[in-house]
């Protein structure tokens, strides 16, 4: 029986009979009734809710994720039920769901864990609530909290000893070539002359010698490194597409991370799809249902617009950081075509780059594009996640057309190359 029904019944009740303590008993039935309407929705109105965690975790990685609790009111809230949804990716244990009461001025915490057990873009969220009063006559009050985002950066391999090829080699190098000099490897003084930056004067020696006199460092060459990652659907075997483009992921992450902790400049471009770019209202994306994991989701209709742009090199962690974000969201896809792109995608490159092309395979077409890159100017290196059996071919076409060739099809692969006597033939 509802509350309005009994209110009547008890009016109706007292005038017939006349009857006092039923008017009072009616009159107490009508103010909760009232005090119920106005003070749960003003009680949820006053509740804040914070959610608290790490928003950017690598692979494996365990997430603690706090909800802060606040009635900023001084009204309790008999009960809230909220319900948290998240994603099967990353979810451990039962669903997220419980009923608390908070008191007037209470602050209350809720933790909860997830697991971070493959790369991506989670949605974390919403959290739904539902709030009644304490007599069970006010149910269904509902708010929610918008959901946040998790970041889940691929797997990062290890590389102690990068084996590449000596006629180009990485990083900062010592040169008898003054190209420019390096600021931060001083070698004495000189004389001033015209055209000297003011930046490089020494004052306290000039001081001393009653003369102007420059810094002089020594003279530097800075090799850059681009990472070219392929991830143009068709470009992989149908069947094992996705183990292949992963292990793409995983190997231009593993590239990236060594260079940079080498204080490499390093780069990444890839024709793959960044799903964030599809859409700039947050509300309006699309996460796959089985891991929660932002996903393209329609293939076949992506097209240049998608591509994210390139990231030019850089060194530091900040750039490392960046690398791998953008790692963690693309997605393999029907973009442009490897031998379309990969030579208009390199013109915004300086001379002598060294570009880790990271492909499925090494045909003939293949082998051809890079050849081109050798005559721009460039050093390419091939890296094939497919074709392991016939890579001995693959290998000698390289060497024809001026660069090297490498096959990683697995973690067993890229072990190789930390031995000694793997860097030795290079």
């Amino acid at each position: 029986m509802s509350l309005a029904i009994l209110i009547i019944i008890l009016l109706a009740i007292a005038f017939l009979l006349r009857l006092d303590f039923v008017y009072y008993i009616a009159y107490v039935c009508v103010g909760i009734f009232i005090f119920s309407r106005w003070a749960v929705p003003y009680t949820l109105d006053k509740l804040r809710i914070k959610r608290v965690f790490t928003d950017h975790v690598f692979l494996g990685e365990t997430v603690l994720v706090t909800l802060n609790w606040n009635n900023t009111g001084r009204l309790p809230l008999p009960w809230v039920e909220f319900s948290e949804s998240v994603p099967p990716g990353l979810r451990i244990g039962e669903p997220v769901q419980q009923v608390i009461t908070l008191a007037g001025r209470q602050n209350r915490e809720f933790s909860y864990q997830v697991q971070a057990g493959r790369r991506g873009y989670y949605c974390l969220g919403p959290l739904r609530l539902t709030a009644g009063d304490l007599f069970g006559l006010i149910v269904g009050s509902t708010g929610q909290l918008k959901p946040d985002y998790l970041t889940v950066y691929p797997q990062i391999i290890p590389l102690t000893h990068l084996g590449l090829p000596s006629r180009l080699p990485f990083g900062t190098i010592a040169s008898r070539q003054r190209l420019f000099e390096d600021p931060a490897r001083p070698m004495g003084v000189r004389h001033y002359n015209p055209g000297d930056s003011q930046r490089h004067i020494n004052w306290k020696a000039s001081a001393h010698s009653e003369q102007l006199l420059v810094k002089r460092f020594q003279p530097a060459i800075s090799l850059e490194t681009a990472v070219l990652l392929n991830l143009h659907k068709p470009d992989y075997q149908q069947q094992d597409w996705q183990y292949h483009s992963e292990w793409a992921i995983v190997t231009a992450a593993s590239l990236a991370a060594h260079l940079i902790d080498k204080r490499q400049p390093t780069g990444l471009i890839t024709n793959g799809v960044d799903p964030l770019r599809r859409s700039d209202d947050e509300a309006q994306l699309q996460f796959n249902e089985d891991s929660g994991r932002l996903m393209q989701q329609e293939s076949g209709d992506a097209t240049a617009h998608f591509m994210p742009p390139p990231i030019p090199p850089r060194n530091g962690r900040i750039q490392l950081m960046k690398i791998l974000e953008r790692l963690a969201r693309i997605e393999s896809d029907a973009t442009i075509p490897f031998n379309q792109w990969a030579v208009p995608a390199c013109l915004n490159l300086s001379w002598g780059v060294t570009i880790l092309v990271i492909t499925a395979r090494g045909d003939q077409e293949t082998c051809q594009t890079l050849h081109r890159l050798v005559r721009s100017g460039f050093n390419p290196i091939l890296i094939v996640m497919e074709g392991g059996q016939n890579f001995g071919l693959v290998r000698e076409r390289a060497r024809r057309l001026g660069f090297r060739a490498f096959h990683v099809s697995g973690a067993s692969s890229l072990d190789l190359w930390r031995q000694p006597k793997h860097q030795a033939i290079l």
